[in-house]
């Protein structure tokens, strides 16, 4: 006869779930219910997936983490996932969203987070059961600061959620359990088996976080920053300025001297194409031949209504891929000039 165990958030810790499976000496038949984030934190997101996806009778619930991969959220610890899943991050990506925001069993509701006390389990909040930061914003409004949903749930079946640290011991309140406890912080994985309610834990072999330092240099490299806006730019430098790492540190200045000597060129470029503009115009270019960009084509407009400003160069070209767009048309068009002769 099959048996049906729930597991807490595991959050990569793939050797810490194989240790509890062991323990519990999961069989072929039996089932095995996640009550999500699988990913993120651990050193093996990859290889938790991996498993979920490819053993039979094995169920994976909406987490907020695989949320917030499925969104593009991604946080320091969301793109260290990306980079270690490489070329499965898509597959895995359209995996994620097929998940359920709940299982219900003969015994059991199991969701990620929350639920709301008072709906039916087809009228709850997908972003309230999954724990989203909006779903809790929610429920905080619904419930008071000392209360909870858990205070006032009264179903016949029993509710069993991850998602916050509960201790290193499940916590039981009305029929609910909370199962995780903080596999990923060096706490505990546990695992719950529906019928008979007993508990199975192993010890997490991991100090909270996988040693981030490794991949530092490989997240930031990831990021486009040709694209950003040079705000943008200034802003990523500033949340990673606190980073003690060499390599880091020097990833970083290379970025700002790259961008800042970008931007020293503003003058000459506003120069460079006043000039050009002035020389179609005494030339009566037609410049409808020209196939011009949005940028081009704003400040072509701004100049035959004599008002074109340093300042609209600027804040139209806000990224190193348009100044090294407009660089590019205007050596074109030098080129073109010094061809005549």
């Amino acid at each position: 006869m099959s048996r049906t165990f729930v597991v807490g958030d595991i959050h990569g810790c793939y050797d810490e779930l194989q240790d509890l499976l062991n323990k519990i000496n999961l069989t072929e038949d039996d089932i095995l219910i996640s009550v999500g984030d699988i990913v993120d934190r651990g050193m093996k997101s990859k290889e938790v997936y991996q498993f979920f996806r490819d053993r039979p009778n094995s169920y994976v619930v909406m987490g907020n983490h695989e949320k917030k991969h499925l969104k593009g959220i991604l946080s320091y610890s969301q793109e260290i996932v990306r980079l270690q899943f490489g070329d499965l991050y898509d597959e895995f990506i359209d995996w994620i969203n097929k998940l359920p925001y709940y299982i219900e069993t003969t015994d059991a509701i199991i969701v990620h987070a929350s639920l709301e006390h008072d709906k039916q389990l087809t009228e709850q909040k997908n972003n309230v059961l999954c724990g989203t930061e909006s779903g809790e914003k929610y429920l905080s409004k619904k419930y008071s600061e000392k209360k909870s949903w858990r205070d006032y749930y009264k179903g016949t079946k029993s509710v069993i959620y991850g998602h916050r640290v509960v201790g290193t011991s499940p916590k039981i309140k009305n029929n609910t359990y909370g199962i995780d406890t903080g596999a990923s912080h060096g706490g505990y994985l546990t695992a719950l088996e529906l019928g008979s309610y007993y508990f199975f834990q192993v010890k997490s072999g991991i100090s909270r976080t996988i040693k981030q330092d490794h991949y530092q240099v490989s997240v930031l490299k990831t990021k486009n920053w040709k694209t950003m806006t040079f705000d943008s730019i200034k802003k990523q430098l500033k949340k990673y300025e606190q980073i003690e790492n060499e390599e880091v540190k020097e990833y970083l200045n290379e970025i700002k001297h790259w961008s800042e000597n970008l931007k020293q060129l503003y003058t000459e470029l506003f120069i460079e194409i006043y000039k050009i503009f002035c020389k179609m115009e005494k030339d009566n270019f037609n410049y409808s031949s020209l196939l011009l960009s949005n940028e081009l084509n704003l400040l072509l407009t701004k100049f035959k209504k004599r008002r074109l400003s340093a300042r609209d160069m600027i804040d139209v070209y806000d990224s190193p891929e348009k100044i090294e767009m407009l660089k590019n048309f205007i050596m074109q068009q030098m080129n073109l000039a010094i061809n005549k002769f």
